[in-house]
């Protein structure tokens, strides 16, 4: 090598993490590891934000799908509490039906009279309704019309004889009304028709001419 261009020195770096004379592990100098860590350091906050979020959206799916699932079940429970009720008050219109044909002929009376209205008011309170009156008007959906004829009374079919009444519990029908249905007369309320006085006037005016013509 020329003086002017003296040889580099040459630079021996041991990368060992164990001293092969001591057999200890090395210390790593603070630079490197700072400069080898720092990227590794900065994803593990991106990647556990990432993770919370996933997991907090799971949470969130299984809490509404659970939330779903009890409101579904409670419809069902319910549902199935009804249907039970109603099946029970099916089975004891015909009794009301004996109190009903009782009371009408003047039989409910003393101790018979005291149990219908007890019985009576506990199936009010489990949501039994009676309906079918006389001079409801008739409702095929609820009413079951065995009987027709024409009255002048009434202005729409109407129900005027009831022979036995009908039940509901809640929405459910659970018997339709038995009723004779009145109809309106048919033409009763059509008035015959008048021609005006000045169109009879004028009738009666052009017969002479007609007359005169045929001369």
């Amino acid at each position: 090598m020329s003086p002017e261009h003296p040889a580099e020195p040459v630079v021996i770096r041991d990368k060992r993490k164990i001293d092969p004379v001591t057999g200890e592990a090395r210390e790593v100098p603070a630079e490197a590891t700072a400069s080898a860590g720092t990227p590794a350091e900065d994803d593990v906050p991106k990647a556990e934000a990432l993770l919370l979020e996933e997991r907090t959206r799971d949470l969130q799916r299984v809490q509404a799908e659970y939330a779903n699932y009890r409101k579904r079940a409670e419809r069902e429970r319910l549902a199935a509490g009804d249907v039970a009720v109603s099946r029970v008050l099916t089975e004891l219109l015909p009794v009301l039906d004996d109190i009903d044909r009782a009371r009408s002929h003047g039989d409910l009376t003393g101790g018979l009279k005291a149990i219908s209205d007890q019985l009576e008011l506990i199936l009010s309170k489990l949501g039994l309704v009676a309906f079918g009156e006389e001079g409801d008007a008739f409702d095929p959906t609820i009413h079951e019309a065995v009987m027709h004829n024409e009255s002048p009374d009434v202005s729409e079919p109407s129900c005027t004889t009831v022979m036995r009444k009908g039940y509901r519990h809640g929405d459910r029908l659970l018997r339709p009304a038995m009723v004779g249905v009145s109809d309106p007369v048919a033409g009763a309320q059509a008035a015959p028709s008048k021609a005006a006085p000045s169109e009879a006037a004028e009738a009666i005016g052009d017969e002479p001419a007609d007359a005169e013509a045929d001369e």
